[in-house]
């Protein structure tokens, strides 16, 4: 199996970030793949832990790492924080595809970006 069809089955993946004091936070989320720019989205709330350790800090890195037994894809990269209407309807639109239902639709949504620039995996 490729790294692209295993990061296409509706699974969640674990997104870590790190706090202002250096230790991570690790939360469960689903997100898309899109590889040809190398671009990983995770749907959020401004106000979510994730999305305030990235926006503290400028340059914020984040890990996702999909699991299914002894088969996993890590995607790391540069992350930020968007709340412009176009990127979050794109990211919505990708969920959409994905897990094949409308992503839920909070107040304060945003997206989180993950350029993504080191790819590690096991078992694909």
């Amino acid at each position: 199996m490729s790294i692209e069809a295993f990061l296409a089955e509706p699974s969640v993946a674990t997104l870590t970030t790190l706090r202002p004091d250096g230790s991570p936070h690790v939360v469960p989320v689903r997100f898309t793949w899109d590889p040809r720019p190398g671009l990983a989205r995770v749907l959020t709330v401004a106000s979510s832990v994730k999305a305030r350790n990235l926006a503290a800090g400028s340059g914020g890195r984040a890990a996702l790492c999909q699991v299914d037994g002894f088969r996993w894809v890590t995607l790391e990269g540069s992350a930020t924080v968007h709340d412009d209407p176009g990127r979050v309807g794109e990211a919505a639109r990708r969920y959409a595809g994905r897990y094949g239902t409308a992503p839920p639709n909070p107040p304060g949504r945003i997206v989180i970006e993950i350029a993504v620039d080191r790819i590690t995996k096991l078992n694909l």
